[in-house]
Order: C-alpha cells, then sequence, then structure tokens
C-alpha cells in the first residue's frame, strides 16, 4: 500500500524532513489558511502533517479518507480531538524535544526583564546615556536573579527543567500543577511569593485566563510574569493594565492569543519598556527543531507499522 502524506504548513518547521521509510507519496505546502484549501489538498490522503493548520470538526467531516494527523508540536488545541475519534482519525504529537530551547527562552527573559536590559539598550540607542551627568543613570530598577523566587505554574518536564537552571542560579523555586507531587505548592502561594512567575500547562477550559486582574493584584508589585506556553492563559487586557499602572514590574510573552496578530494584538502593539513579546520562538533553536522533525517521522512510521505512538486521547 502506497500511503499519501501531506505537510500542511511546512515553512513552520525550518528542519530537514528525512524520506519515510514505507513506500508513500509526499506533497508539503509552505502553508495552508482556509478550510478550502485544507480539504483541497487532503482529498486524497490518509496521512496529514501539521503544525497550527486549524483542523475543525466541519473540516474532518469532509476528509472520509484521513486516517492520521501528525501533529509537527506539543499541543494539539488546533485539532478537534472529538471529531478526530468519532471518525477513527489517530492523532499524534511530539514530546519532549524542547527540553532545552524553552527553558533558555525562559532564562533570557527572566535575566532581560530583571535586568532591565532592553530599556537600558534602547535608551543608549536613543542618546539618553550621551546626555547624562554622570557615567551611569537609573532610569529602569534592575533586580538580581540570585536570591529571588521562580514560580513554575506547570511541574512538567519543562518546568522541572526551568527549576534545575533557576536553582544554579541561585533561585528558590517554588511550584504548581494540578496533578499531585511531593513539594508544590498552591496556587495562591505561588503567586503571592514569587519575584517571576512562567506558565507551562497547556490551554484549556480550565486554564483560559487563569491569570486575570484579580490574580495580577495578588502578584508582588516587582514580580515579573513569563508566559512561553500558550496565549489565553492570561487575560491580555488586564496584563496590558497592570504593566501600565505598576500593578507588577514585567512580562515576558512568546506567545498571543491569536497568532498572527494580524488584526492586532494588545501585548504585541503595545510600546512598554517592562514588556518583551517574541514571536512563539521558544521552541525553535535549530537543534529543537530537528528533534521535533525526526520525530514527526518517528511518529509516522510507528503508526504506519502498526505500533503508534505519542498518541493523543480526546
Amino acid at each position: 500500500m502506497t500511503h499519501k502524506i501531506v505537510f500542511l504548513d511546512r515553512e513552520s518547521l525550518d528542519a530537514t524532513v528525512r524520506e519515510f521509510s514505507f513506500p508513500h507519496a509526499y506533497t508539503e505546502y509552505e502553508s495552508t489558511w482556509t478550510p478550502d484549501e485544507i480539504v483541497e489538498r487532503l482529498q486524497d490522503a490518509d496521512i496529514a502533517l501539521i503544525n497550527k493548520v486549524p483542523m475543525r470538526a466541519e473540516t474532518l467531516k469532509r476528509l472520509p479518507r484521513l486516517k492520521l494527523i501528525a501533529v509537527a508540536a506539543t499541543g494539539t488545541d488546533v485539532v478537534d480531538k472529538a471529531q478526530a475519534k468519532q471518525q477513527g482519525i489517530t492523532v499524534v504529537n511530539i514530546r519532549n524535544y524542547a527540553f532545552n530551547t524553552v527553558p533558555e527562552h525562559v532564562v533570557a527573559l527572566m535575566f532581560a526583564l530583571r535586568r532591565a536590559i532592553v530599556p537600558y539598550a534602547n535608551s543608549v540607542r536613543r542618546g539618553d546615556w550621551s546626555k547624562s551627568t554622570q557615567f551611569c543613570y537609573f532610569d529602569y530598577p534592575i533586580y538580581d536573579i540570585a536570591g529571588s523566587t521562580l514560580g513554575i505554574v506547570g511541574y512538567g518536564a519543562l518546568g522541572k527543567s526551568i527549576g534545575k537552571r533557576a536553582e544554579a542560579l541561585g533561585m528558590k523555586v517554588i511550584a504548581y500543577d494540578v496533578f499531585p507531587q511531593e513539594g508544590l505548592v498552591d496556587f495562591e502561594t505561588i503567586l503571592s511569593q514569587s519575584d517571576v512567575i512562567t506558565l507551562h500547562v497547556p490551554l484549556t477550559p480550565e486554564t483560559k485566563n487563569m491569570i486575570g486582574r484579580d490574580e495580577l493584584a495578588k502578584m508582588k508589585r516587582t514580580a515579573i510574569l513569563i508566559n512561553t506556553a500558550r496565549g489565553g492563559l492570561v487575560d491580555e487586557a488586564a496584563l496590558l493594565e497592570a504593566l501600565k499602572d505598576g500593578t507588577i514590574a514585567g512580562a515576558g510573552f512568546d506567545v498571543v492569543a491569536q497568532e498572527p496578530p494580524k488584526d492586532g494584538n494588545v501585548l504585541a502593539d503595545a510600546d512598554l519598556p517592562n514588556l518583551i513579546v517574541t514571536p512563539h520562538v521558544a521552541w525553535a533553536s535549530k537543534q529543537a527543531m530537528q528533534i521535533l522533525a525526526d520525530q514527526l517521522v518517528d511518529n509516522v512510521e510507528a503508526y504506519v507499522a502498526g505500533k503508534p505512538q505519542n498518541v493523543v486521547e480526546g
């Protein structure tokens, strides 16, 4: 049997996708946007490779031949898993590939914000240093990393990896997770005691806007919030207000609610010295993307061999 494989958004993965080891016909598209495009391109396919292409229920209903959706990411919120299950479509994802790249991005944001690196660099570019009466100036407060407290929300593999790095930097680490583990604290403790809070949970109806105006008000005024997980975990309007009025000291976000923010976004559009927004690239070191691409092919080959791995349950 020759399997027809279609990669709908190949440009989202800057890595080599090796050839599959079984008889196949492979087609890739740089990007795919509309439901009609999805259906047209997958009409005869039994295996779809996607990253961020939305596979909603109405789209899936028009694809009776589809048997496997291999997501080139860990998050699978773009797939209607209930509909996929109803149609007998297996959904697989990528796991444990970002063990260095996401923690390093979190640490980079933490340093940039706590030490005000971006606003100081921008002020030098504006000429503020040349106008200073002293050899330096203190327009933006700087806080040490060592001796501060990191609060990790979502204490899985990524959370633990970030925790080890933080401890090596001399930080105290506290963590919260919905799954019981030894040594965890409650969410209220994370909010009230952390100097840095970093989020590592999936976006679900339960976690949507898990940090809003009330939660931000419980944080230290010197605290920063980092989100490299999913847009939608934080009420963005409430966060912008908190950054402007000093409720918290800063925020570093690699994700926003709608990506890309073609119609604008309150965080992506804001010009604030205490806010850093990067375009969902925390996962995207060259090394991590190649690990991801290799696992993507592994997942497809395992499925075709009758031994599916990394299956996402509805």
